[in-house]
């Protein structure tokens, strides 16, 4: 049988790669498409909201999105990325593509290579390798420093080797990619999405395109299909950690899984954990909470301190009304070391 194409989307926290690959989900035009969702920590929050896309039926034993749990997947190969993989290639005669949503903290490369092992190789073969990036968090600064400072720090020092994990991450992401979605375009002015652009263009390997994007909103034959075979060209993709022979990213960064019953005001819940934010160094928030008053799930998403708020489905007869959070960061370095106690109590006092 033909080999399976299987594109990789990646990107840096918060980019929008959940909503892109729902609406991929949505506008299929007709391609059966299994997504493999690589949650971080042990609540699938991406997946339930993949879910509730209402385009796949999870009460399915043969649902169409498999859901990893419990770290990167570059991290878990070994133990959940092969079974998962050969459990979806026995389907593949009713599949048209994989679609591996990664981890925002999962360097793409060594996910890559694990398409080099005979288990997977002659089933599948990875098509492309999508990049998403965040246009408005890239313009003022977070993550990657002031654009034009570290433009002007690059250029002075091509040396410069102290650089952050996160920002290696970042560079890794945007030297495996095929394709970059630039997203939340409609969140800047055009003067500061084209210097966005030019900046990008700049740190991406030759022919590599730019693609804006708004709300996940892109047409299914530009993300599919690129024929890249890009597990045989590893080697024109460098990495940071291409000498390592494993990455420790995990180590630094952790998640923090926070369960309430209480209920909560949207616009008093944002104040709290912009607060806590603003305090520790939490990179993103993302969950659900319950609202007095309302039928339906509010999904809340933060980066940095932008938070995003909107009602997803109603609550299911079946559920508890809870508010369950996930805030993923560096917590190893504070006195007291932040846990889930005290998240709880900034947000309940």
């Amino acid at each position: 049988m033909h080999k399976i194409p299987v594109t990789v989307v990646t990107g840096f926290l918060g980019a929008g790669k959940t909503t892109l690959v729902r609406n991929l989900l949505q506008n299929n035009q007709g391609r059966r498409i299994a997504v493999l969702v690589n949650e971080f920590g042990e609540v699938g929050i991406d997946g339930e909201l993949l879910r509730s896309c209402q385009v796949c039926d999870d009460e399915t034993p043969d649902s169409n999105i498999v859901e990893l749990t419990n770290g990167c997947l570059c991290c878990t190969v070994q133990e959940e990325f092969l079974p998962t993989m050969q459990e979806l290639l026995k389907r593949r005669d009713r599949l048209d593509c994989i679609v591996i949503e990664t981890s925002g903290l999962a360097l793409p490369k060594p996910l890559v290579q694990a398409f080099r092992w005979p288990e997977i190789r002659t089933g599948a073969t990875v098509d492309g390798v999508v990049t998403v990036v965040d246009c408005e968090a890239l313009a003022s600064g977070q993550f990657v420093g002031d654009l034009d400072a570290l433009e002007a720090q690059r250029q002075a020092d091509d040396s410069l080797e102290h650089e952050t994990p996160i920002e290696e991450l970042f560079e890794d992401q945007l030297a495996c990619a095929d394709m970059v979605l630039l997203t939340k375009v409609d969140r800047v002015d055009l003067k500061t999405q084209n210097r966005v652009q030019q900046w990008l263009q700049q740190e991406l390997p030759t022919g590599v395109k730019i693609v804006p994007c708004k709300q996940g909103d892109i047409n299914p034959d530009l993300l599919l299909g690129f024929n890249a075979a890009v597990e045989d060209n590893l080697d024109s993709r460098p990495s940071h950690h291409d000498t390592e022979e494993e990455h420790d990213h995990d180590d630094d960064i952790t998640s923090i899984h926070v369960t309430l019953d209480q209920m909560f005001e949207p616009t008093e819940l944002i104040n709290r954990l912009q607060s806590l934010v603003q305090q520790h160094e939490i990179y993103r928030i993302k969950g659900f909470a319950a609202v007095p008053n309302k039928a339906m799930r509010l999904v809340v998403q933060g980066v940095g301190n932008r938070f995003d708020t909107f009602y997803d489905r109603p609550w299911q007869p079946s559920e508890p009304r809870q508010t369950r959070l996930i805030f993923i960061g560096h917590f190893g370095d504070e006195t007291p070391t932040l846990d889930a106690q005290g998240i709880k109590a900034a947000l309940t006092h």
